[in-house]
């Protein structure tokens, strides 16, 4: 299962089942999972801990160290989740001292050419496509989408549900249960077709909409907007999580599109 090619450093932890193909190297302090499969040409650095039947194709590097001038050598890692595909040429940089490790859930699928950079939090079930590039510290929540080239500025919180459309700059927090699209990046309605795949009722994402009516439909700021919210409509798991999302934001959220703001389509 491992070719006679492939370097493994003394000191990594393989199951036995591991299947390793020839060119690849494998640094000490490195944890793989039962099942997993790594391609040729495949570097997988000091810190690294991959989980359970992963599949790491050509060419990625995990566990790099973080691209930033603070990192001083601190003992830090990057946990990857069971079940998840990491496509040729993806890089995935361990975490700082902020975090201390970057992690990639489970079930995710990391399109060829993604960056994951330090401390970084990807959540289960996530999808990231080609040649999508995430700076320091974003939090991407459980089933999200990144369609292809966006590119996520540090700080960024993602909430679980969302779509963002391909070759978006992501600059401000993007709420859960959304998509989102258009220069500059902006709501552009609840995720119903991704929850109706997940199993959300009618009902459920109705309740959703009439949530994001208020925050951008009604003409009211955010606070009034959340207040109203809190008093008016029904308390959900999902309203309750949309809400503490917005207060909590570090970046602001994204706003409605305007026919004031620039427009590529």
């Amino acid at each position: 299962m491992i070719h006679p090619h492939t370097y493994i450093h003394p000191n990594a932890k393989l199951a036995p089942n591991v299947k390793i193909d020839p060119f690849s190297v494998i640094h000490q302090n490195v944890e793989i999972g039962s099942g997993t499969w790594i391609g040729s040409n495949v570097t997988i650095m000091e810190g690294a801990r991959i989980g359970n039947n992963c599949r790491i194709f050509p060419g990625a590097v995990i566990s790099g160290i973080p691209q930033d001038l603070k990192y001083d050598g601190e003992n830090t890692t990057v946990v990857v989740g069971n079940n998840t595909t990491i496509r040729e040429f993806v890089t995935i940089n361990r975490g700082s001292k902020d975090k201390w490790t970057t992690v990639v859930g489970d079930n995710c699928l990391i399109m060829a050419y993604s960056h994951i950079a330090h401390d970084c939090v990807i959540g289960n079930n996530c999808i990231m496509s080609n040649n999508t590039q995430m700076a320091g510290h974003v939090t991407l929540g459980d089933h999200s989408i990144l369609a292809g080239m966006c590119a996520v500025h540090q700080f960024v919180q993602i909430g679980q549900h969302a779509f963002i459309a391909g070759g978006s700059l992501v600059s401000k927090d993007v709420p859960p249960y959304i998509k989102a699209g258009r220069t500059p990046l902006s709501y552009a309605g609840v995720n119903s077709v991704g929850l109706k795949r997940r199993g959300f009722s009618l009902e459920r994402i109705n309740h959703i909409l009439d949530i994001y009516r208020f925050i951008y439909n009604k003409n009211l700021n955010t606070s009034q907007a959340l207040n109203y919210i809190e008093e008016e409509l029904l308390a959900t798991d999902e309203r309750d999580e949309i809400v503490t999302f917005i207060r909590e934001s570090g970046r602001g959220i994204i706003k409605r599109f305007t026919k004031g703001s620039m427009d590529d389509e």
